[in-house]
């Protein structure tokens, strides 16, 4: 588990770092801002448009060989973000470590499957919740803590020994988890790497106010090639997009939930900086603490409620943790004209015990309504959904904002408290389902 969750730690914590530290990265580089957001966003292309063919790889070479192979890329792949010389160069770099962590998040719940006991796996999903929750709260302190001792290129720097460490524990210490018999569809694995990075492109562009004509190709082509994915593997043992396992009833709502509450988080995370700052006229720092309650409190609640989950059913969980989420999206956009630092934090709190109370039991259901042999596709739909939720949070913030500049934080938090009412009536469907 130490091997794991420093991991899916590193991962996590890196999209934060990279986040933050990119106008000083842009200044040092000599290049406009806009341009440097390619630093994120080759990152971001390149986890989501491969997690379900390193999911799939998992499947059939074994999870712990495509956890390690992860480590040892995205570690490599770090040191030469800190020593890239120009931007072209650390973008490269930035996809390399892209795919590194794309193998670690595809496979990580999979592998704490084959570490926990079934009658004890809330546990170890509990924790693997707390860990994502605390590096995510983490990231903007420690990268500029990192800024303020040094330069930019110790924000990878760091990563080496840490995944140094990771790489000696995982090779001695991770599970065997079996390989499966057919074939990895190298065929498939493209049609999936450009499905979902046109998707992705498609809602980032829409979320910046791109020309429509162009936002209505990509996601056409996203349409195109989906269904030729779909085609391809129609009649496969182990389909890469896990439309096999889609066919259960109470997985496919369990991946429902995800999306819909990934989608609130996302609508909240990013417009709240922007009530924050413009209309509340807090600085950056103030934003900072004032955001924080939120993910502190999922990390205060994601190891109570996954030890829950191993003794009542993760459809009621997850329904009472997404209508207090609900509740508290709604407490937020009717925020006071002129709110005090106690009227933000008890808000955030309650959205955070709502959605640390959902996430932990929601990913146990995943994982435990897939067959064993199919952990590895569940692990992946697992983290597909995660970004796709906060990918279509964004971009709908784009669509509230342009609805009405004054009140589209106000709306996306509205929406968001719609997306969590509707996620927690699929959680809540889930009771009305047999496990088989």
């Amino acid at each position: 588990m130490a091997a794991i969750l420093t991991g899916i730690g590193l991962a996590v914590l890196d999209t934060a770092i990279a986040n933050t530290a990119l106008p000083t990265i842009a200044a040092d580089l000599g290049v406009d801002p806009g341009t440097s957001v390619w630093i994120v966003n080759a990152y971001q292309l390149a986890v989501v448009a491969t997690l379900l063919p390193m999911a799939a790889l998992g499947e059939i070479v074994g999870q712990q060989r495509v956890f390690v192979a992860g480590i040892a890329l995205f570690t490599a792949s770090s040191l030469v973000c800190a020593l890239a010389w120009s931007l072209p160069t650390l973008v490269a770099a930035r996809v390399l470590q892209g795919l590194g962590a794309s193998a670690i998040m595809a496979v990580n719940i999979a592998l704490v499957r084959f570490v926990y006991p079934l009658n004890s796996l809330g546990r170890g999903v509990g924790l693997n919740a707390l860990t994502g929750s605390v590096c995510f709260v983490a990231g903007p302190t420690v990268a500029s803590l990192i800024l303020f001792a040094s330069s930019w290129p110790w924000l990878f720097a760091v990563n080496v020994p840490i995944g140094l460490a990771a790489l000696a524990l995982a090779l001695t210490s991770l599970p065997e988890t079996g390989r499966a018999k057919h074939r990895f569809d190298g065929i498939g694995a493209l049609l999936n790497v450009i499905t979902f990075s046109l998707l992705i492109l498609g809602l980032g562009e829409a979320a910046h106010d791109q020309p429509p004509w162009r936002i209505a190709l990509e996601l056409a082509g996203t349409l195109v090639v989906g269904t030729l994915l779909l085609r391809r593997q129609a009649n496969h043992p182990a389909p890469m997009l896990a439309v096999d396992l889609l066919k259960r009833p109470l997985f496919t709502l369990s991946a429902v939930t995800a999306i819909c509450s990934f989608a609130a988080q996302g609508l909240a995370f990013v417009s709240l900086p922007f009530l924050f700052q413009h209309q509340l006229g807090r600085s950056q720092v103030e934003t900072g603490f004032l955001m924080t309650p939120w993910p502190v409190v999922v990390a205060l609640m994601a190891p109570v409620a996954g030890r829950l989950s191993d003794r009542h059913s993760p459809g009621l969980l997850g329904g009472i943790g997404l209508a207090v989420l609900a509740v508290g999206m709604g407490l937020l956009a009717t925020l006071p004209e002129a709110p005090s630092v106690a009227d933000i934090a008890w808000r955030m709190m309650i959205c955070g015990a709502g959605f640390g109370f959902f996430q932990a039991p929601n990913l146990r259901a995943l994982m435990t309504s897939a067959p064993p042999e199919r952990a590895g596709g569940a692990s992946g739909i697992v983290a597909t959904s995660r970004l796709l939720g906060q990918t279509l949070g964004a971009a709908l913030v784009a669509a509230c904002f342009a609805v009405s500049e004054a009140h589209g934080p106000a709306l996306a938090m509205g929406l968001g408290g719609i997306f969590a009412g509707a996620a927690s009536i699929a959680s809540f469907t889930r009771l009305a389902v047999r496990p088989g």
